[in-house]
């Protein structure tokens, strides 16, 4: 099977799955208390969206299909429609929420929601359809994972290099690991292992895409004791109906 494909890029803040992030109460922050959105003017391969504490959210390089998926908690599969530059025009994105914290990925949700409503004009509707899935399990020999003990922030993130992709978590549940793996397989994966706690772990393969060297597939079995299995399910849709480019400010 070929669907996870090699890394040749650092994607932060990871994130897929078959479930809409909607917006929910936290008692965060549910808006930006200040923002600053200007078209990227570099471009490159890299593209990062993600937090830092005192409530500061930072995108660069990131299209608007991509900050979808962080706004809404799906896989950029997931989204349909929509203007032809939500793909090739690319932003950066500067914001601060009222909070001393780091804001976590489903509480930066409903801020993106709204930054995305105001600054992108961004309108969508939810469709279900049945889809091609991945549905990650337990390999028969078990699970070969590391409990996470300790204090310590989620992390996962992706780096290749010397003819191998790797992939290292920390603090990760199987449900984040899922997630993360539906961006790189472009297709929803469903964590079936039922494995509830958090886990510290690397799992590396080849780069090269002939059969000369390990695949995602081999390796996450290997090294991890985890299998991806193609399935169908219901799978939750964006269809965008409005956006425009922000404004530059």
């Amino acid at each position: 099977m070929s669907v996870l494909l090699p890394l040749v890029r650092t994607i932060l803040f990871g994130i897929g799955g078959t479930s809409v992030g909607l917006a929910q109460s936290s008692g965060m922050p549910r808006e930006f208390e200040v923002a600053s959105v200007k078209p990227n003017l570099v471009g490159g391969e890299a593209r990062k969206a993600g937090a830092s504490p005192g409530g500061i959210f930072t995108a660069s390089n990131a299209s608007l299909r991509l900050l979808i998926s962080r706004a809404y908690g799906v896989a950029e599969t997931q989204i349909e429609q929509g203007p032809k530059w939500m793909d090739t025009d690319t932003w950066d994105i500067s914001a601060r929420a009222d909070t001393p914290l780091e804001m976590t990925r489903e509480q930066l949700r409903p801020c993106l929601q709204a930054l995305l409503a105001d600054r992108f004009h961004l309108s969508i509707h939810l469709e279900t359809k049945q889809e091609a899935i991945l549905s990650l399990v337990i390999a028969k020999n078990g699970p070969k994972l590391k409990e996470h003990v300790g204090s310590g922030a989620f992390a996962i993130s992706a780096s290749s290099g010397n003819g191998s992709v790797s992939i290292t978590g920390v603090k990760a549940t199987m449900s984040r690991l899922a997630e993360y793996l539906a961006g790189r397989a472009g297709r929803p994966v469903i964590d079936n292992t039922g494995l509830p706690r958090e886990y510290d772990f690397t799992v590396q393969w080849s780069a090269e895409t002939d059969s000369s060297g390990l695949s995602p597939f081999a390796a996450l079995e290997e090294q991890l004791g985890l299998k991806l299995n193609a399935a169908k399910g219901p799978v939750e849709i964006i269809v965008v109906d409005r956006a425009e480019k922000a404004s530059v400010n």
